[in-house]
């Protein structure tokens, strides 16, 4: 159980690993709060209620890949039910998946394509990202996020509790 004083109460953590070419866990986005280092090639970073965030996690053995995956998730108040993922504590909800290294490209593509409008991934609609989930499973290509939907979604925010 953590303290009261703990930079990390309450908060979402995800456990980052950096073993260049070997094993790489790392952020694709998202604005963490907390921050520690117990090693050299590890940080725990952690989310606070709400945050979004995309968590890449990245193996290799003697030929190559050997897991490539991409989770973009949510962070919850302590105490919400959530998702259990490695790494990942107390867990999140979960608004996407991909896995294999192609399917990780096609994501990051279309993170690229949202930046690139000037609109911070971290900001945009869960419901988008749910979208972007499902279309890609299902072998289709996901709707565009257009800056009028995000300014939908910032108005929707502004007035839900």
């Amino acid at each position: 159980m953590m303290s009261a004083t703990d930079p990390f109460a309450g908060l979402t953590t995800v456990e980052l690993t950096w073993r260049e070419k070997q094993c790489e866990y790392w952020l694709r986005f998202g604005d963490y709060i907390a921050e520690r280092m117990p090693d050299s090639h590890r940080r725990v970073v952690g989310f606070a209620p709400d945050a979004v965030f995309a968590f890449v996690r990245w193996t290799a053995g003697d030929d190559g890949a050997v897991f490539s995956r991409l989770d973009i998730l949510r962070a919850l108040p302590a105490g919400a039910p959530h998702q259990s993922l490695p790494f990942v504590r107390p867990g999140a909800e979960i608004l996407l998946t991909a896995e294999g290294w192609p399917k990780v490209e096609q994501v990051f593509r279309l993170i690229d394509a949202i930046g690139a409008q000037g609109v911070p991934p971290a900001a945009v609609a869960p419901d988008h990202w749910r979208h972007m989930h499902h279309r890609l499973l299902a072998g289709g290509e996901p709707r565009p996020y257009t800056l009028l939907r995000h300014r939908a979604w910032l108005k929707r925010r502004s007035i839900l509790p």
